[in-house]
């Protein structure tokens, strides 16, 4: 079914309802015929979801808005250090670019993902992923961690068309904001393609934060495994979050062991 007469309003309307539809277990050809949508428009917006949540389903017009300029002015500052010490409301395990960009439109404050990331970046808040392909080759006790506990989990989840992710937690470097003024810890994650989801605290996460963003990212794919490689924290310390693990066998966390990764354990 062709797509080309509906608004975008309506358009992004039922590719929202597509992936309510495949969530609840619709196949694409049921699923198209629910919602008014072609299967390749059904596909496109599940595959917008699996990488990038909620907010990466609605199709957005190309080019830069008017008084979308490439810097964030103090007002915007303020109310972006604030959204990103939240949980976002869409669905998001945590916040992306485009997600903070949205939520700063939605309250007077337009800016582009692009500004965000380069004021993320200035601020020690992109950290990059590990370079697990490159682990795969190494002859060292990292390469052999990566082959023998964490690639056949992955290659499982994978062929399963469960969700994989990568994520870490880390004191974030010197700004010239004092410590007072500024959240210090960094809990983040990376999806499909590298894109980077985040959020900043003022003390190291508690149980209670990590088991939430866990969850979060269990309910993208409820009927599919995930797999989560995180460094920087000693999970097998909280009797709380075993439990959650025992509680959720589809969910497959993968530490990665001091000196593989980067930063410091907590």
């Amino acid at each position: 079914m062709s797509t080309k007469h509906l608004s975008p309003e309506v358009l992004n309307e039922r590719r929202l309802e597509a992936v309510r539809l495949r969530l609840d277990g619709h196949t694409v050809a049921q699923t198209a015929a629910r919602a008014g949508l072609s299967a390749p428009t059904v596909s496109a917006a599940w595959k917008a979801f699996r990488e990038g949540g909620w907010t990466a389903v609605p199709v957005r017009p190309r080019g830069r808005k008017t008084g979308q300029g490439g810097t964030l002015d103090v007002a915007a500052q303020q109310v972006l250090c604030a959204r990103l010490t939240m949980t976002p409301d869409s669905g998001e395990p945590a916040w992306s670019s485009r997600g903070l960009a949205d939520a700063l439109s939605e309250v007077g404050h337009p800016v582009s993902a692009r500004a965000i990331d380069h004021w993320l970046e200035a601020r020690d808040l992109k950290p990059e992923p590990l370079a697990l392909t490159a682990l795969a080759r190494q002859r060292s006790s990292a390469g052999r961690w990566y082959r023998q506990q964490a690639q056949p989990v992955l290659e499982a989840v994978r062929k399963a068309g469960g969700g994989v992710w990568q994520g870490g937690v880390r004191v974030t470097g010197t700004r010239s904001e004092p410590a007072s003024v500024w959240p210090r810890y960094q809990l983040y994650l990376h999806g499909k393609r590298g894109v980077l989801h985040t959020r900043c605290l003022w003390a190291p996460p508690a149980a209670g934060e990590y088991m939430a963003l866990f969850q979060r990212l269990h309910d993208l794919l409820p009927d599919r495994p995930t797999a989560l490689v995180f460094q920087g924290a000693y999970f097998q310390a909280s009797p709380e979050i075993r439990r959650w693990l025992e509680a959720h066998p589809d969910f497959y966390l993968i530490n990665v062991p001091p000196g593989h990764g980067t930063g410091s354990t907590f």
